[in-house]
């Protein structure tokens, strides 16, 4: 139903100049399938081409266009040296310098006695002007010199920066004309220019303003990508509003009785969010709630008394965790808190099988069981509930959009709480989460130790090996985290494998190793023996669990600290700190340091604040980085750079906000053009909400 206007803008890649079937597989890894993708493909840099009178004037270093006669050809007398074009002007000599190149290709390209326009980087040798393999040449009266300002586009291999630019090129004069959806004032407040006026300047630059991320041209861009996703975001959350929920109201006896048996009191954040998903709750319209906490800032305590809120009402609640450890974990944190209320807790996984689950599930259907805590075995068929009310969904980004909703039609008008131990910056939380209401637990429960963390350089690796049958003699537990190696899963198996064989020689057999290989049973048994205290010591790539609790480990190596991001680091030291004992986190790092890395390990060093630690990782590595776009489910962005479009973030969101309030089935005089922009950056999804009411 896309329409039709924007038919030339998602035609295959390959349809454009300079691209046939083997460059158009490469265009399309680079950017994407269709024309308007490589119009998103923006430029990171530019060429300025001077254009120089003569070959006297011409400065060393820069690249330059001039106008030359071929006064001579010199091949290479022995192989593997250069050819070189003589040529000369009015004021002196210069050579253009081929390397592996065909003699009589070049004779018949440059011709002597012909004038012709070269354009290359301008370098001396021997005192004598020369151009190495120039970008450009070709007869003075044909073809029109190069332009002078060039644009610079991110390449992969086997694609050469020219047929990309004519591809690109190609792709603009296929770009329509099309109705402004920005609101006019606010157009004219910004000074932006229209929509293909702002993309002709961003791909067809005069100078650095018209690529640079603040210039007019790439903020409208900029802002035009974010009002879709925004748009979007508040399309779907208007269409979530419309269908009925229920007030879910408890007396609030169960919760007094928890409350009684905790060892501490609630946090002032945990008391926040609580009022914050009972009011909800007690709204005739679905909740759909992000919980944001770091690592031990008390998230399950939190989900159980909002779940023992629907049990008060007579109804029932599920927990869903992405891993059966995690599942399991829960399971034995709040199955004592539960008994001390007289709640029925039951758990299913799919390890769950036979007569055992059929129990499980026939309990469940008759009531029997008040909250079911479990992994997608739950999003079965015939896994049915006889009353759910509360559906809290642990580690939302394991998790799709599509199993939220499975979960909420497994009964009538559910409310949905979402939680996730990954802190987010607040701009990626209104990209990403812009259709729910957020809470977030920003205070640590007391008693919590902090995490004294040290920054080691790796050629004191033995000392630190040398420190641990100490540590392990007076009971403490070890991870030893591996590098990941980007290119090759391999690499990271042997590196994690060495390590687990030289620390064995050391320490003897419990040693423990996981990594990303292993059957899923297989990691599930190794991490049960780490807890149970069967090994001292577990080396593992990055594959152990958010949320594994084990309280008796304390000390956490991070072999190669400087390849990880920051917020992976903050998760893996929240590994440790869970117990009574003190706990460090050593980061082993190979010098030399670049100025990202060595800003990543002093801001781990100075902050166990994961908040910060998130915003600082937003400013480091930007937004498509952050907790690894692909898996987390959060959105792409090809214009926008969040890191320094924050405040049109806020403004998008804004405008979002009062179109859907204005005209949330987009019938008005500006919904045309609207639905046109939500179809132009792929947010079809929001369009069939409308029609489907």
């Amino acid at each position: 139903m896309r329409p039709a206007i924007l038919y030339p803008l998602f035609a295959p890649v390959t349809t454009l100049p300079g691209l046939g079937p083997r460059l158009g597989k490469l265009a399309e890894r680079l950017a994407g399938p269709h024309v308007v993708d490589l119009l998103w493909h923006r430029p990171t840099g530019l060429i300025d081409r001077l254009s120089v009178p003569s070959i006297e004037a011409a400065p060393e270093g820069r690249i330059v266009t001039l106008t030359v006669r071929v006064d001579g050809h010199a091949p290479p007398v022995i192989a593997n040296r250069p050819y070189r074009v003589r040529c000369t002007d009015h004021t002196g000599l210069m050579e253009l310098v081929f390397f592996h190149v065909k003699g009589d290709w070049l004779t018949k390209r440059l011709p002597v006695g012909q004038k012709v326009v070269v354009s290359g980087k301008a370098e001396r040798f021997n005192g004598q002007l020369q151009i190495v393999h120039p970008d450009y040449f070709g007869p003075a009266e044909e073809a029109p010199p190069p332009t002078q300002v060039e644009p610079v586009y991110p390449l992969t291999g086997g694609l050469n920066p020219k047929p990309l630019r004519t591809a690109i090129q190609g792709a603009l004069s296929k770009a329509p004309d099309l109705p402004e959806w920005q609101d006019s004032a606010w157009l004219r407040m910004r000074g932006w220019p229209a929509w293909k006026a702002a993309l002709t300047s961003l791909h067809q630059p005069a100078d650095e303003a018209d690529i640079n991320p603040l210039g007019p041209a790439r903020a409208r861009l900029a802002f035009d990508e974010l009002l879709a996703n925004q748009l979007a975001l508040a399309l779907v959350r208007w269409h979530q509003r419309r269908v009925a929920g229920r007030p879910v109201q408890g007396d609030g006896r169960l919760r007094a009785k928890v409350s009684a048996a905790l060892p501490y009191t609630l946090t002032g954040a945990q008391a926040r969010a609580l009022d914050d998903i009972h009011a909800d709750m007690a709204q005739p319209v679905r909740m759909l709630r992000l919980l944001q906490g770091d690592v031990g800032s008390g998230k399950t305590i939190v989900a159980l008394l909002a779940m023992l809120n629907a049990v008060e009402a007579g109804c029932q609640a599920a927990l869903m965790a992405p891993t059966e450890i995690l599942a399991r974990q829960h399971a034995e944190t709040l199955e004592p808190l539960c008994r001390a209320a007289g709640v029925t807790l039951a758990i299913l996984t799919g390890r769950d099988k036979g007569k055992a689950r059929q129990a499980v599930l026939d309990r469940l259907a008759a009531g029997g069981i008040d909250i079911l805590v479990g992994t997608h075995a739950v999003f079965q068929e015939d896994v049915a509930f006889k009353d759910l009310a509360l559906a809290v969904i642990d580690e939302q980004h394991k998790f799709g959009v599509h199993q939220r909703l499975q979960l909420a039609a497994k009964g009538r008008g559910v409310d949905t709480l979402v939680m996730t131990a990954t802190p987010i910056p607040r701009t990626l939380t209104l990209t990403a989460y812009g259709d729910m209401d957020v809470s977030r637990l920003d205070e640590k429960p007391p008693g919590r130790k902090p995490v004294k963390t040290s920054v080691i350089p790796l050629d004191r690796l033995e000392e630190v090996v040398e420190g641990l049958p100490r540590a392990i003699s007076q009971g403490q537990r070890v991870y030893w985290v591996c590098p990941l190696v980007e290119e090759s899963e391999q690499t990271d198996l042997a590196a994690a494998t060495l390590r687990h064989a030289t620390l064995r020689e050391r320490l003897g057999d419990r040693v423990g190793l996981v990594h990303g290989k292993m059957k899923g049973t297989d990691k599930d048994a190794v991490m049960a023996r780490f807890a149970s205290g069967e090994l001292d010591v577990l080396v593992a790539t990055t594959v152990i669990e958010v949320g594994v609790n084990v309280p008796e480990a304390t000390i956490m190596v991070i072999e190669h600290a400087e390849r990880f991001g920051l917020a992976q680091l903050h998760q893996l030291r929240g590994r440790v700190g869970r117990g009574a004992a003190e706990s460090r986190c050593l980061l082993l790092y190979a010098a030399p340091l670049g100025e990202v890395a060595r800003e990543r390990l002093a801001t781990m060093k100075d902050t166990e604040d994961g908040f910060l630690i998130a915003e600082k990782d937003l400013q480091l590595r930007g937004a498509g980085e952050v907790l690894g776009t692909k898996q987390s489910g959060l959105p792409e962005f090809r214009l926008a750079d969040l890191a320094v479009h924050g405040e049109l973030l806020a403004a998008a969101r804004d405008d979002a906000r009062l179109i859907v309030e204005r005209d949330p089935e987009l019938t008005g005089p500006r919904a045309g053009s609207l639905r046109i922009l939500l179809y132009l950056f792929e947010r079809d999804a929001a369009i069939k909400y409308l029609r489907s009411g």
